[in-house]
């Protein structure tokens, strides 16, 4: 099995920071794509930032510039940091992996697992 665990949300007032970590942990032979994907009340879930293994990132138009994403691949952890946050930030974020897992003798799978999601609220 494989846990996929966030931390780090609460309420901050517009133009403030905060810092989202996710740890997988588990079965975990290697993890290709971590990400952090975000849903709003009434609107469908978002792609806010995804890195690669080796560290190349991407950003959704919405965030380039404020938030950073990074990863410690030692410790198979994403971050997300969120500068100058403004109200339409709120939602719920969730954190995505790709994992890949070793089954035995000689045999692997991928999968992708999310998060339970934490909760980022902005207020103007």
């Amino acid at each position: 099995q494989v846990q996929v665990v966030e931390s780090g949300g609460g309420l901050v007032q517009a133009g403030g920071s905060l810092r989202l970590s996710c740890v997988a942990s588990g079965n975990i032979f290697s993890i290709n794509n971590m990400g952090w994907y975000r849903q709003a009340p009434g609107k469908q879930r978002e792609l806010v930032a995804s890195i690669t293994r080796g560290g190349t990132t991407t950003y959704a138009d919405s965030v380039k510039g404020r938030f950073t994403i990074s990863r410690d691949n030692a410790k198979n952890t994403v971050y997300l940091q969120m500068d100058t946050l403004k109200p339409e930030d709120t939602a719920v974020y969730y954190c995505n992996a790709d994992v890949r897992r070793y089954l035995g003798y000689n045999r692997y799978d991928s999968r992708n697992y999310w998060g339970q999601g934490t909760q980022v609220t902005v207020s103007s």
